[in-house]
């Protein structure tokens, strides 16, 4: 299931609408808060980056950015930039921008999605909410079928198989997935080759093949660590997200309407 929310808002617009009364504050410049905002805003620039998660020396030199930019902000209005036509013409350009998307979110805010239109949309795309069969594994791989039976036979004569067979992926597999143990996590049978998956899915929870499996890049030696059965997303699972992705496909809809009829009223040029 693949539903993806239309993303609304721009930097500015979602830093003034997200300010918090009780943002963090980690300095002060000349009575001015760093906080959170002023962070994020250093942030920016590398995406997915969490400022908590960062080691303590790094945290600190993103504060002394924060404050180093506080200064240099300060310096600018100093200068009397805010007189400069260009600065003039920039905010008036950044002031209408803000102004579209607020009302766009403001417009968002406004369309609803009925219970029955998300009760058809989950009848009429039922294989979209349709999971298939998966399975958990780890494998080794190596270059000869000599070399797999070694590692099958080793297995075999395990106490602790799920152990050893991690142990053995660590020092015998050439795949890339060796020094994590062999891990490949959760898959379904279109994500691997046919071999492959044909002899995953045959394997009962908590046990490995007893036959080296060829496949175009070498032979494999397969531990299934847990199944899940094929399923089918319940409504009450799937509800939030069909009613996201249907108030998305209304929104774009209602807009494309009112551009229609501005476009039609407006006096436009193409050059």
């Amino acid at each position: 299931m693949n539903l993806k929310p239309l993303l609304i808002g721009s930097a500015l617009a979602v830093t003034l609408l997200g300010t918090s009364l009780y943002a963090k504050s980690y300095a002060t410049v000349n009575g001015h808060e760093i906080d959170d905002q002023d962070i994020k805003s250093i942030l920016a620039v590398a995406p997915g980056i969490k400022f908590e998660s960062l080691p303590k020396d790094q945290q600190k030199k993103i504060v002394e950015q924060a404050i180093e930019k506080q200064l240099l902000m300060k310096k600018a209005i100093d200068s009397g930039i805010e007189k400069d036509p260009t600065y003039q013409s920039s905010l008036e350009k950044m002031k209408k921008d803000l102004a579209l998307e607020i009302w766009m979110k403001k417009e968002f805010e406004k369309v609803k999605v009925s219970d029955k239109e998300v009760q058809d949309f989950y009848k009429k795309n039922a294989r979209m909410f349709q999971q298939p069969e998966m399975v958990k594994a780890k494998h080794i791989l190596v270059k000869t079928e000599a070399d797999a039976k070694k590692i099958i036979n080793q297995l075999k004569k395990a106490k602790d198989v799920k152990g050893e067979f991690e142990k053995l992926a660590a020092s015998k597999s050439i795949g890339p997935s060796g020094p994590n143990g062999g891990e490949l996590g959760w898959f379904d049978r279109s994500k691997m080759v046919k071999p492959f998956a044909d002899a995953a899915f045959k394997l009962k929870k908590g046990s490995f093949t007893h036959t080296p499996v060829k496949t175009q890049f070498g032979y494999h030696v397969i531990y299934v660590e847990d199944k899940k059965a094929a399923k089918t997303v319940p409504l009450d699972k799937a509800k939030d997200k069909i009613k996201q992705t249907l108030k998305v496909q209304a929104f774009q809809k209602h807009m494309k309407e009112i551009a229609k009829g501005l476009k039609a009223k407006a006096d436009i040029k193409m050059k």
